[in-house]
Order: structure tokens, then C-alpha cells, then sequence
């Protein structure tokens, strides 16, 4: 993802240098896509030196902090927070800390939130993991309008677009998520049905032996009809051996993880620019994959890809 305030999206960087490679000047260039010409230099020389790599935000993160709170404070703070359940106001007078520092503290070692913490020990509770990969699955289905030749709504205008709107149908992003390493694997059909639920969870089970995890041993999905009644979806569980089990009616929630990823899945590949036809964005979906599980870091893994939680399985990311 970009920084917040970018200027420009990785996108936006690679029309940059399609255009200044083009023989175009520099200055003209930055001048149409409303950035400096310090900016767009700096653009072009990371491209040059590191190629595509190049083109996407390094962390802004220092290198060192010398003016952080000492290691062995901040370990006051975490137990005293545990033991005492107080809150900053409170616990800065005791350690001689402004209010402002302890919350910083506390957002740093996940415990700003006393509902995070079981209340009796203090240890923190909030994240709901499994201990291994393949130990659970979630899957869900996106629905997306598909997209006439020429572009829809986002291309040519909500007007313009409004006439072939109702007539193309749509497509249905089948996804599947691993509760542990977060690796997911999606596909793009023309329906939901029991088939090709079916089909999509055996060829999910083999795209997830092929990069590590060799046994799935639960599939959680919501309560459709197709997977709760669905014989061709019993039995393709059953072939790859595994248990199915829903989540609770009208609770969202409980499938959190692929819910997530459908979210991430819209903002950075469905919605990410305007495509001008359903095989445009469909052809974009394979590299989206592939940037979310090897390269773009996860914030609940710390900062790693997915695939670094299946190479180190007992992995632990703060």
C-alpha cells in the first residue's frame, strides 16, 4: 500500500516511467500527474536501480529511536497493567511517565484495551489464532458486478455507465484463507452453486499442499445452502479430509479472517483503477495474489508476508 498522503499509487509510478520512457520530459510529465520534478526523479531513478521493486514505499520507520522508553520501563508498564488493570492516568503517576506515554506503551504491547486481556490472569486473549497451519480454513464468496467491454461506471461515468449496468450479471470471487499463515487462494466463477463449491474447495486444497500445508483439517464457511446441504460439498471434504463447520447465523464475524481479506481483496484489485473490461480485471487477479502472499507485508503477522508464516510455522509476529 501507498503511504497516506502519496501523491502517487504504485500505479500512478508505473505510468510515470511508461511515459518518461517513452521519450517524454521529465518535467512535462510531473507536471500532468501534479507532482515535482524532484519527485518524479526520484521516481525514475529507483525504477532504473531496482526495476518494479522500485516503484513501491519503503517503511518510514528509523532506524534507531534513542529517545525511546527504556526496554525495562516499558516492561513496568505491561505488568503493572496486567496486575492492576489501571489505566494510563493512572499508572503514570506511579511510574512518573506522562498519561500520553503510558497509552503509547500500551498500544505498542497490544494492551491498550482492557477487553483484550482475560481479566483473572492479564494475559492477552484478544487474538484469536490457530496454533498451526491447515488447522482451519475459512471460505466465503464476494459478489462483484462484471464489467462490459469498454469500461463501466468507473471509466466512463456514472451516466454512461448506467445503461450497460444491468446487463452484464456478475462474478462470484470464491476465497479461501488459512486461519494461521493467512495464505489465501481465490478463483473467479460465474455462481455460487454446490459444484462449484465443491470444485473450488478441492482445487484450494491442492494450491495449499503445493506451498506447504499439506493437511487441512477444518473448513469454516457461512451458512449457505450450498455448505450446509450440499452433497458434492460433503464429499470433496471428505476427500481431502476434513471437518466442515459453520459459523453462527447472522454473525459475520466468526469468519472475520476471509472477511477481512474480501475487504482487501476490493481495495487493492477489484477497486484498485478503473478496468476497461471483466478480462482486464480477471487477468489482474493472479498478481494480486501472488503480491498478497509473498510480498505485502500483514499487519497481523508483523510486517511479513503470509507465506513467512508457512516457512516458520511456530512463527510468533507482534
Amino acid at each position: 500500500m501507498s503511504h497516506r498522503n502519496a501523491r502517487l499509487t504504485v500505479h500512478g509510478r508505473r505510468l510515470l516511467v511508461e511515459r518518461v520512457s517513452s521519450g517524454r520530459p521529465v518535467a512535462h510529465v510531473a507536471a500532468e500527474m501534479g507532482i515535482s520534478r524532484v519527485t518524479a526523479h526520484k521516481w525514475m531513478r529507483r525504477w532504473r536501480a531496482e526495476g518494479e521493486q522500485g516503484l513501491h514505499d519503503r517503511s518510514s520507520r528509523p532506524r534507531t529511536t534513542p529517545h525511546r522508553t527504556a526496554t525495562a520501563v516499558e516492561a513496568r508498564v505491561c505488568r503493572l497493567r496486567q496486575d492492576r488493570k489501571l489505566g494510563p492516568a493512572r499508572l503514570g503517576p506511579v511510574l512518573g511517565l506522562p498519561a500520553s506515554t503510558v497509552h503509547r506503551i500500551l498500544v505498542r504491547h497490544g494492551l491498550n484495551r482492557l477487553a483484550f486481556m482475560d481479566r483473572p490472569t492479564g494475559q492477552l486473549i484478544r487474538r484469536y489464532e490457530r496454533d498451526r497451519p491447515g488447522e482451519l480454513i475459512h471460505i466465503d464468496v464476494k459478489k462483484l458486478g462484471r464489467i462490459p467491454d469498454g469500461g463501466g461506471h468507473k471509466t466512463l461515468g456514472r451516466q454512461a455507465g448506467r445503461a450497460t449496468r444491468g446487463q452484464m450479471g456478475f462474478d462470484f470471487v470464491h476465497s479461501a484463507v488459512d486461519d494461521r499463515s493467512r495464505l489465501a487462494y481465490s478463483e473467479i466463477h460465474r455462481d455460487e452453486k454446490v459444484a462449484t463449491c465443491a470444485g473450488f474447495l478441492t482445487r484450494a486444497a491442492a494450491f495449499f499442499h503445493a506451498h506447504g500445508i499439506t493437511r487441512i483439517e477444518r473448513v469454516l464457511t457461512d451458512n449457505a445452502w450450498a455448505y450446509r446441504k450440499g452433497l458434492a460439498w460433503k464429499q470433496a471434504l471428505a476427500e481431502i479430509g476434513a471437518t466442515g463447520k459453520l459459523t453462527r447465523i447472522y454473525r459475520p464475524q466468526t469468519n472475520g479472517k476471509v472477511e477481512r481479506f474480501n475487504r482487501t481483496l476490493l481495495d487493492e484489485w477489484a477497486y484498485l483503477r478503473p478496468f476497461a473490461s471483466n478480462h482486464e480485471r480477471t487477468e489482474a487477479l493472479t498478481d494480486f495474489l501472488h503480491a498478497y502472499n509473498y510480498h505485502r507485508c500483514h499487519t497481523a503477522l508483523g510486517g511479513q508476508p503470509p507465506i513467512t508464516r508457512v516457512n516458520n510455522p511456530a512463527g510468533q509476529y507482534t
